[in-house]
């Protein structure tokens, strides 16, 4: 079988350059994942807007019902915009009909850890994330 030529040759060192760029980019990039549980046992609204709802830090004192919640987990290194991590809560929430989402808990902090060197000098590093948790709320009329 002949060698192959040089064209085919360049032409795949650049295939797997591309590749291994690609790769290195995504693997860079800000991440914002949300998981979103709707409550048993109470009404369930048709979905919202999602720029009408609104992020708050404290419960209301408007009268209103709970209507499930919102967890969000988001990249420390590199951090996304916080205007992307509350545009994903807005999101969330009008999925479940809400008018607010009140964030109860907001924290870094690691959530997971990995194994890097040989096996006769191993060394364990943390893997920092930013969790965040809201509370769906439909205000009552």
């Amino acid at each position: 079988m002949p060698a192959p030529s040089w064209s085919a040759r360049f032409k795949l060192s650049l295939l797997a350059g591309g590749l291994t760029a690609a790769l290195l980019a995504l693997s860079g990039c800000a991440t914002v994942d949300a998981h979103t549980t709707a409550y048993v046992g109470v009404e369930h609204p048709a979905p919202t807007v999602p720029s009408e709802v609104v992020v708050l830090r404290s419960e209301p004192l408007r009268p209103h019902i709970r209507l499930g919640e919102v967890l969000i987990d988001a990249s420390v290194d590199p951090a996304p915009p916080i205007a992307e991590v509350e545009q994903k809560l807005r999101e969330e929430s009008a999925k479940l009909g809400g008018d607010a989402v009140v964030v109860v808990y907001d924290h870094i902090g690691t959530v997971g850890a990995y194994a890097n060197g040989p096996l006769w000098a191993r060394d364990v590093k943390a893997i920092e994330g930013r969790k965040l948790k809201g509370i769906v709320i439909k205000y009552r009329l």
